[in-house]
């Protein structure tokens, strides 16, 4: 199970960095996506499309909103996985 965790963090922070247009050896884990990394709106729809489209999974929009960080990003999509 530890790769699979290494592996979707490896994932979101390359799918982040690519949408946000910053290299991602800057992101930290817990900086806020928002405040620190400029994201908005759209590039949040944006994330949670790729999100969906690369685990062929169904994230409800109401979970749109805990996407904060990186981190959490992880933490949410883990969760999604386990339950496929």
């Amino acid at each position: 199970m530890g790769d699979v965790k290494r592996n979707v963090a490896f994932d979101m922070r390359e799918l982040v960095a690519t949408i946000l247009e910053v290299e991602p050896e800057t992101i930290e884990e817990n900086a806020s996506f928002v405040k620190d990394l400029g994201m908005d709106s759209m590039m949040a729809l944006e994330i949670l499309a790729s999100i969906e489209k690369k685990y062929k999974i169904v994230i409800p929009e109401e979970t749109l909103a805990k996407f904060t960080s990186l981190n959490q990003t992880v933490k949410i999509v883990q969760e999604m996985l386990e339950k496929k």
